[in-house]
C-alpha cells in the first residue's frame, strides 16, 4: 500500500475520535481497513461506529466510549 493511503486512513481515524495512544499500537493495514469501514457508515454517526469497531478489536476500553452529543438545532 502505498505510505499516502495509510497517511490519509490516520488522518481518518483521528478525525472521527481515534485516540493517539490508540493508533499508534495498530498497524496500517488494519488502520486502512478501519478507515474504510468508517467511511462507509453515514457521517452523522461515523465517531461512533469507529469507537464501536475499536471496542470490538480490543483497542479501546467500552468505558472509555463517549456518549454521543446531540447537536441543538436553531430555531428558524
Amino acid at each position: 500500500m502505498s505510505d499516502s493511503v495509510a497517511v490519509d486512513a490516520k488522518r481518518i481515524l483521528l478525525r472521527y475520535g481515534a485516540p493517539i495512544s490508540v493508533l499508534s499500537g495498530i498497524e496500517d493495514p488494519e488502520r486502512i481497513e478501519l478507515a474504510r469501514l468508517v467511511s462507509r457508515t453515514e457521517v452523522p454517526d461515523r465517531g461512533q461506529r469507529l469507537q464501536q469497531l475499536l471496542v470490538e478489536r480490543g483497542y479501546l476500553d467500552p468505558a472509555a466510549i463517549t456518549p454521543v452529543k446531540k447537536g441543538r438545532r436553531r430555531g428558524r
